[in-house]
């Protein structure tokens, strides 16, 4: 369901998210992401809803801007990225985005986008089994099962990954110090 106005989720803001608890997904199509993008993200929170970012490492325009992700999360957006995606059937770029997302601690969910059992099937299993070969086993039941049945019972996720100050570095890592120049 979309809405067309932001302030149609003040009155009654579980209208709109996951059963009826704090989350609500997010979507954004390919050809435009508004400006203040930032601000409504900021409003949904304020209204009670956590926004989840949905299959980002799909979007054309996410994909050349992750800076933009990484500023959603750092202000409590969580990023669910398609398991498809993880498995290379969206293609080379979606997938290399997934893993780079994955191991830098941007992704809190894995979820099918199941449309049938032919051209778009689960495949659940196959993405946790290579988290669980990349990330380790307590992470693939974490993007799997645990943070899914959180959002679902509208709880804090159990687990989410440290994140990165800038991208392009490791998660828990120390931030590069930048060089300053003094003028006198």
């Amino acid at each position: 369901m979309s809405f067309e106005n932001i302030e149609d989720l003040r009155p009654n803001p579980t209208k709109y998210t996951l059963n009826q608890k704090n989350y609500l997904l997010v979507e954004f199509n390919d050809f435009s992401i508004p400006p203040a993008m930032d601000q409504t993200l900021h409003h949904l929170q304020l209204y009670g809803a956590t926004p989840i970012i949905t299959h980002p490492e799909r979007n054309p325009l996410i994909r050349t801007n992750p800076e933009r992700m990484h500023r959603w999360i750092r202000q409590g957006c969580y990023v669910q990225a398609t398991a498809q995606s993880l498995l290379g059937r969206f293609g080379a770029q979606a997938q290399t985005m997934a893993e780079m997302w994955l191991r830098q601690g941007m992704v809190h969910f894995f979820a099918s986008d199941a449309h049938n059992l032919n051209s778009r099937p689960l495949l659940l299993k196959e993405a946790y089994e290579k988290v669980a070969d990349k990330r380790g086993e307590k992470v693939a039941r974490a993007l799997f099962e645990e943070n899914p049945r959180a959002v679902f019972e509208g709880r804090p996720l159990p687990y989410v990954p440290d994140l990165p100050e800038e991208l392009g570095q490791a998660p828990g890592a120390t931030p590069k110090r930048r060089k300053r120049f003094w003028f006198f």
